[in-house]
């Protein structure tokens, strides 16, 4: 039995929904951070996909980030902030930095969700992380994006 034009054109529409409607979800757009001039061996991506729901699933990961005491001045911990075009820099963690048993390489990941689309990302050190603004020490930045 040879399938008829209708049956064809009905499973091509099929078939081109199915595709849209999977490859809508999971688009994930990478962005690298910008080279440090506080640490310039810091090196790391973010990850931001927007998931069923609408809402955006950040994950950033950071390779070779020196322990926050060792900067000058010397910090306590790291902070990651989002910028979005409706509103100002939001904390959305602390990054925690650490070796592994295999590489003494400093690695730090966090991810977090924002019902707003991020325009850039950027990392903080700061003696307290639960800060509402970000202070003046910025450690990794992305560009605008």
């Amino acid at each position: 039995m040879r399938p008829t034009l209708s049956m064809t054109l009905r499973l091509c529409l099929l078939s081109l929904v199915t595709f849209f409607y999977l490859t809508s979800y999971s688009q994930k757009k990478t962005v690298r951070f910008v080279t440090s001039t506080v640490v310039p061996e810091a090196e790391g991506s973010v990850k931001v996909r927007k998931d069923k729901n609408k809402n955006y699933e950040i994950d950033i990961h950071v390779d070779h980030l020196a322990d926050p005491k060792k900067l000058t001045p010397s910090k306590k911990t790291y902070v990651v902030w989002i910028e979005t075009k409706e509103s100002g820099p939001k904390n959305i963690g602390q990054l925690h930095t650490g070796s592994s048993m295999l590489s003494k390489a400093k690695k730090a990941d966090i991810s977090s969700v924002s019902t707003y689309k991020p325009s850039r990302v950027f990392i903080t050190a700061e003696d307290n992380p639960a800060i509402e603004s970000p202070g003046t020490q910025v450690v990794l930045t992305t560009d605008t994006f």
